[in-house]
């Protein structure tokens, strides 16, 4: 990556920070494309930081910027099917970091054999254990792509006839405020559950809360990856944090924009949802504050440019091919130097 600040060759310097175009680009490849499309536009200095926000793309961006390695372990898929996953282990080997879709993704199930209610995420809670094993005295857990709605029951039963977290303490990296009574409702119809299910679902969550050690409804965040975010919390007293902002922070994001022309962000598809803690509202609202415009290169927008202004968005352009990621750098480029 190359150093924030003033360019020694006198020209701008463009950061380029989008986060993972779910099931289409990880977020290395939009910024790849982005960077190779600003560098044949003329812009010579760029800082490449990928970003997420707790969900696809957590483990690598963080991985990737404090360094450290993957760690392979056996744990169990959302049907219970023994499978291998990875979780990362950084360099000093403190802190691990987790990704939920990685044990129990939606992803890893094929659309014929969904069971939103029969779906554990006790392979999160083997894979949170492998990383206690290694030595992890933190433990950052990304939670986006689950195809679970268990409240988090199966992760905490895993957790708990390991024998428990020991030192380490656990960080959920949330990608949205749901709390956990909703969890049913707003995540139920996307993992598989029909109408009956989710009402079923949503009253398994309610008598869940009142066994834990403490009640998950009506707190933001608990909702996440089908409630699992507030059985960690209390069972274990996870923190529960915005991911996009924990992500920045943890990547020094704002010390790249000292000096910056501008920020290139991006995702999949900007929406209403955007603006409710996703990376490219994070991004927009960061070069606000440091008066560094910010444009937005996505699949698809559903946003609309005075919604895209409110949030601090400069531009937004859409771009759903490597050859259109690279063109719209190109033109960011020319934005950038005043050519457009």
């Amino acid at each position: 990556m190359s150093r924030p600040g003033p360019s020694s060759a006198g020209g701008p310097v463009v950061v380029v920070s989008p986060d993972s175009f779910k099931g289409t680009f990880t977020g290395r490849e939009v910024a790849d494309q982005l960077a190779a499309g600003l560098r044949a536009g003329g812009i010579e200095e760029l800082a490449v930081c990928p970003l997420a926000d707790g969900g696809e793309g957590t483990l690598d961006a963080l991985l990737g910027r404090l360094g450290g390695e993957l760690h392979h372990a056996t744990v169990r898929d959302p049907l219970g099917r023994p499978i291998d996953a990875v979780f990362g282990l950084t360099a000093d080997g403190r802190t691990a970091i987790v990704e939920v879709a990685r044990a129990v993704g939606l992803d890893l199930v094929g659309a014929d054999e969904r069971d939103p209610e029969g779906a554990s995420t006790a392979g999160v809670g083997d894979l949170i254990v492998a990383a206690v094993r290694a030595g992890a005295r933190e433990i950052l857990v990304g939670l986006g792509g689950s195809a679970t709605t268990d409240g988090g029951v199966g992760a905490v039963d895993a957790i708990v006839a390991s024998g428990g977290l020991g030192a380490a303490g656990v960080v959920l990296l949330c990608d949205v405020s749901t709390p956990f009574e909703r969890a049913a409702d707003v995540y139920g119809p996307q993992k598989g559950a029909d109408p009956a299910a989710v009402r079923r679902l949503g009253q398994r969550l309610d008598r869940l809360a009142i066994r834990l050690p403490r009640d998950p409804r009506g707190r933001p965040m608990t909702g996440a990856a089908g409630g699992l975010s507030g059985g960690l919390w209390a069972a274990f007293g996870a923190a529960l944090v915005p991911g996009a902002g924990f992500v920045l922070d943890r990547l020094d994001f704002d010390r790249l924009l000292i000096g910056a022309a501008a920020v290139v962000t991006g995702e999949g598809r900007l929406d209403e949802q955007t603006a409710a803690g996703k990376v490219v509202a994070e991004v927009a609202g960061r070069g606000l504050r440091s008066r560094v415009p910010v444009d937005a290169v996505v699949g698809c927008d559903a946003l609309g440019p005075e919604a895209a202004a409110a949030i601090g968005l400069r531009s937004v352009r859409e771009a759903g091919t490597r050859a259109a990621l690279r063109s719209a750098g190109v033109e960011l480029a020319g934005v950038v130097a005043g050519r457009c």
